[in-house]
């Protein structure tokens, strides 16, 4: 029996079959491969020979393809039509936005670090109500700018939230606002560590005492924060502070020294380089093709020294933010910087799921593990490009997105 012919089935059970399976980043791959799912969970895995698929249990055949643990962005700003105002809009409206711009790609996780306060935690209900088809959605809910700090490349309104409302001028504030948002349901928090504001301030650091009282914030939840450096007094204000995560590179300061590289790597800062993004942002700003190429080649060299460090690097897109979701590029990018496909793997998969408390659940397969699984066409191994030749995406054993109109599901031959 065929399961329903669409881009969105569920099964209580479910068997992948004739996959080559990558259960992480270190692991061996299994060829010829069967993965049984039932509850949602992984069941088990192996070569063909050591599991079998029982009985009348819905099969889908990965045709060899490769299977991987479903992929986390951790950069990403639920601020673009229809995402940006989720009460607005209906479950199907929602749905289609989601699986185009994220599912397709294989994201069953995203971290919204940035967007109008309380859609992302609105979204995320709906998600998990199975209104909305969609991946998890982590969110640090509204931003902290520095007073007189909202960056000059974004509007001061947003889909009617206005961005001032986001600056904090004491650090008893920062931390007043800081605690109400995670009582509410922010999974972290985000802060303008450097503000780049233009004009004659270029870009305005935050207070080091209102940084440490949002971080401090985070610390009594258990929840990390996300940093905007920009340049080295940012970098500076941040480190002081004890953020997290660095959201971006900050290719204006030129290339980072070894020895940054190391105390960024001690104060366990994982990155997020946004390669693709630098590009964007100086085409839409009419730079000089040199000072684009010069611009990119900083922030590969910022990825390259850190990854050499040891430093944990996370995938993502900033998509949200720039009307960019396909991923092709980013991985290229970060190729060339000097990653190989696994570390690439590992930026999207068992790094941000440690790193953000999740490992228990998420990031590779293994039994009892969530049935958050992509299904490539090709394998990463011969082209980091083969991460966005994404033929499904499940997310808890549920095929949430296929390449085809009609699947390749059918009951066991």
């Amino acid at each position: 029996m065929m399961l329903a012919a669409a881009p969105c089935a569920r099964a209580q059970t479910l068997a992948v079959v004739n996959a080559r399976i990558v259960a992480a980043p270190d692991a061996r791959p299994i060829t010829g491969g069967t993965l049984l799912v039932r509850d949602g969970r992984i069941a088990a895995f192996g070569d063909a020979a050591s599991v079998v698929v029982p009985e009348g249990m819905q099969v889908l055949d990965a045709a060899g393809g490769t299977v991987v643990a479903g992929f986390w962005n951790s950069h990403v700003h639920l601020l673009a039509p229809p995402l940006d105002n989720t009460a607005a809009h209906a479950d199907a409206v929602l749905s289609g936005a989601m699986s185009s711009a994220y599912l397709r790609w294989g994201f069953t996780t995203l971290f919204d670090i940035a967007s109008a306060p309380g859609n992302a935690i609105a979204l995320r209900a709906r998600i998990d109500a199975g209104e909305v088809r969609g991946p998890h959605v982590l969110t640090v809910d509204e931003p902290f700018f520095p007073k007189d700090g909202v960056p000059g490349y974004v509007p001061d309104e947003v889909g009617g939230w206005s961005l001032r409302r986001a600056e904090v001028a004491t650090p008893e504030e920062a931390a007043r606002r800081a605690r109400r948002q995670l009582r509410q349901g922010a999974d972290g928090l985000k802060i303008f560590a450097g503000a780049m504001v233009g004009g004659d301030v270029g870009v305005l650091p935050m207070d080091a005492g209102i940084a440490r009282a949002i971080v401090e914030a985070a610390r009594d939840a258990g929840k990390p924060v996300f940093a905007h450096p920009s340049n080295h007094e940012g970098i500076e204000v941040s480190i002081a502070a004890g953020v997290d995560v660095f959201a971006h590179t900050t290719p204006n300061i030129g290339h980072w020294s070894e020895t940054l590289a190391r105390r960024l790597v001690d104060a366990d800062i994982a990155l997020i380089p946004t390669l693709k993004l630098i590009e964007l942002e100086m085409r839409k700003e009419d730079a000089p093709a040199e000072a684009i190429e010069r611009g990119l080649a900083n922030s590969m060299q910022q990825l390259r020294v850190f990854s050499k460090a040891g430093g944990q690097v996370l995938f993502g897109t900033d998509s949200g933010y720039v009307d960019w979701y396909d991923t092709r590029d980013e991985l290229r990018l970060m190729h060339e910087a000097g990653l190989d496909w696994r570390q690439i793997l590992a930026s999207l998969t068992t790094t941000p799921a440690a790193r953000f408390g999740q490992d228990g659940r998420k990031g590779r397969i293994a039994t009892g593990m969530d049935a958050d699984l992509v299904i490539l066409a090709r394998d990463p191994a011969d082209d980091v490009e083969a991460f966005a030749d994404v033929r499904y995406t499940l997310r808890g054993g549920d095929v949430v997105y296929a390449v085809d109109a009609v699947d390749a599901m059918s009951g066991r031959p």
